[in-house]
């Protein structure tokens, strides 16, 4: 685990949750349990620093900007809970497309997932 420096908060990264779900990119044949997934989901070795007004940032990007996670509050354990935001990332459109020739392709070929 990171040592914490003055004012920082352990931060866990999760799946979309509802909010963060609205309105997202799903194309046919894809079912929606897969928008919530997010590439850095469950990482939790990362720390976010509280602003002067000792609020956290609302969004955290990773891959040069491609994906975001967006503040969702604390959990039991005090971390800053972040949850991937689908819509606000610039990625998801062509991931969530992959993963449509994915589920094209095992349907071809009569596979399940």
């Amino acid at each position: 685990m990171a040592t914490l420096l003055r004012g920082e908060v352990p931060v866990i990264l999760q799946p979309a949750g509802t909010a963060q779900c609205r309105r997202a990119y799903c194309p046919p044949g894809v079912p929606f349990a897969e928008v919530r997934r997010g590439p850095f989901d469950g990482k939790a070795d990362i720390m976010a620093r509280p602003d002067a007004d000792g609020e956290l940032p609302k969004v955290m990007t990773f891959g040069n900007g491609a994906v975001v996670y967006e503040y969702d509050g604390k959990d039991t354990k005090g971390r800053a809970v972040y949850r991937y935001a689908p819509r606000l990332s610039p990625s998801h459109r062509a991931v969530m497309d992959g993963v449509a020739e994915v589920y094209a392709d095992n349907a071809r070929k009569g596979e399940h997932r």
